[in-house]
């Protein structure tokens, strides 16, 4: 009797073994879903959409797009940490996903509850002045807001966005003191800063060359390590003064935890074939971005080493959730 159960045992285990692995190598064989934790329109929509035409090409099944906004992104984020981990719900993140932890009392754990797909791209911030403030670089600048301590305000998109977020991190660096004045978007606060009402904006690069390219606006620093194409002429913040100064929004996919490592490995591959597609590098390109390659395990690293980063800027800057 314990003979058979035994076998009968091995046996129910030997099918579920097959029907595992026979899953797992006919994936995908229905449409993923791919939710964005923000609005249409956004970096991580317009990114995010972009990326999945090209996944979905390369994996033969729609990857369909599920927009979940709310609370800076966590509802999306929570949603998708409670998805079945086979590879049919995979997440968009970005810089959001590092800041949030610091913001709001999760319902999920931002490294625990997923597995790292890959990043695909990074796109940095730009400070720009109304032409009307009377700084024409970063050397300038600084003398000018030091002279006028709490003075000077800039305006960015909301708390705790990439705008806000660069914006501290300057702060922090240049250990200068500006006065924060959040809109709600960057379209508003974009407006302000052209009407020379707030004269000082931490802007994303796809929002602000038409503004500084036709004279409406002064680009005094780019924030990644590299100057930019687009403003070849305009260092990076690090350079003309403040060293080190590094603010670079990004956008990655990742999966509910327990995802099979051979799909992961599979989406990863298809991510990768996709940054390279023409039409890929054009659209980041349009955006101000670029697309850049990580494997899922240094991904995993990069995600817990923004956490740090900006829990510092977080903190010492005293932000608080809207």
């Amino acid at each position: 009797m314990h003979t058979t159960r035994a076998l009968l045992a091995a046996a129910g285990l030997l099918i579920a073994l097959t029907s595992h692995v026979a899953a797992q190598s006919d994936y995908p064989n229905r449409p993923i879903r791919l939710i964005i934790p923000f609005p249409a329109g956004g970096s991580n929509d317009i990114v995010g959409r972009a990326i999945a035409t090209q996944i979905g090409e390369r994996l033969g099944k729609q990857l369909v797009i599920d927009n979940r906004t709310g609370a800076g992104g966590v509802i999306g984020t929570e949603l998708a940490s409670k998805a079945s981990p086979d590879g049919y719900t995979i997440l968009v993140i970005s810089i959001a996903h590092s800041v949030n932890p610091w913001l709001y009392k999760l319902p999920y754990d931002p490294i625990k509850a997923f597995t790292p797909i890959g990043i695909m791209g990074t796109g940095t911030n730009v400070l720009t002045v109304h032409p009307s403030l009377p700084a024409n670089s970063l050397k300038e600048f600084l003398a000018l807001v030091k002279e006028k301590p709490g003075e000077l305000t800039y305006a960015s998109a909301g708390i705790g966005t990439f705008q806000h977020l660069g914006a501290e991190l300057f702060r922090l660096d240049a250990k200068v003191n500006l006065l924060h004045v959040p809109f709600r978007g960057g379209g508003p606060a974009l407006v302000d800063v052209l009407g020379g009402h707030n004269k000082i904006m931490f802007s994303s690069l796809v929002q602000a060359v038409p503004h500084i390219k036709g004279g409406r606006l002064r680009a005094l620093g780019t924030g990644g390590k590299e100057r930019v194409p687009a403003l070849a002429d305009v260092p990076t913040i690090a350079e003309a003064g403040v060293p080190g100064y590094e603010a670079l929004n990004w956008w990655g996919l990742i999966a509910p935890a327990g995802t099979p490592q051979p799909i992961i490995a599979r989406l990863h591959k298809a991510l990768e074939e996709a940054q390279d597609a023409p039409e890929i590098q054009a659209q980041f390109e349009k955006e101000g971005a670029a697309t850049r390659k990580m494997s899922s395990a240094d991904f995993g690293k990069f995600i817990a080493s923004e956490m740090g980063k900006w829990e510092r800027v977080v903190k010492e800057g005293g932000i608080k959730a809207e």
